[in-house]
């Protein structure tokens, strides 16, 4: 699917991208989100929060449906200066269509643009298909928090990755 539009997010995507991000969580075992979003829940904090540097979305132009979303901002970590955080979110009945590459190569223009120096990525240590997509981006393993508990009981750590926009 190389034929994507990408696009600034906008709020009237917050519904659609919900109900994407929802059927993540309730597949279960790659989101660090264990509780649904309503629409507006998602676009006050992960779309257009006073947090957020950008959050772009993958369009099928043939469909006009929203196959993915990529986010970047400060959601929390303490991390340092020049440093954002990156969460990257495709339909899962779109794995391997090339949503991924192309929002991660508009979310770094628009992350040096903001004077980002470096990306962050924590991801689920159980998320064999998140950490290895980040890994083809470039990312590499800086740090690995303990394991939390989920909803279900069970523990899972995080496994932190950096990405550098310096080259």
């Amino acid at each position: 699917m190389s034929d994507l539009e990408i696009r600034d997010v906008r709020p009237e995507d917050a519904q659609e991208l919900a109900d994407l991000i929802n059927a993540i969580i309730e597949r279960g075992g790659t989101t660090a989100f264990q509780q649904p979003f309503t629409a507006e829940a998602l676009r006050d904090a992960y779309l257009i929060g006073p947090h957020m540097i950008s959050a772009v979305v993958a369009v099928d132009p043939a469909s006009g449906r929203l196959e993915g979303f990529q986010i970047l901002g400060d959601f929390g970590d303490v991390l340092p200066d020049g440093v954002a955080d990156i969460g990257t979110y495709a339909r899962i009945d779109g794995n391997q269509r090339g949503v991924g590459r192309a929002l991660f190569a508009a979310t770094c223009d628009k992350a040096r643009a903001a004077g980002i120096k470096a990306l962050n990525a924590t991801i689920r240590a159980d998320n064999v298909g998140g950490q290895t997509y980040y890994a083809k981006m470039g990312f590499i393993d800086h740090a690995v928090k303990p394991p939390v508990p989920l909803a279900d009981g069970s523990s899972v750590g995080r496994i932190c990755k950096r990405y550098s926009l310096d080259g």
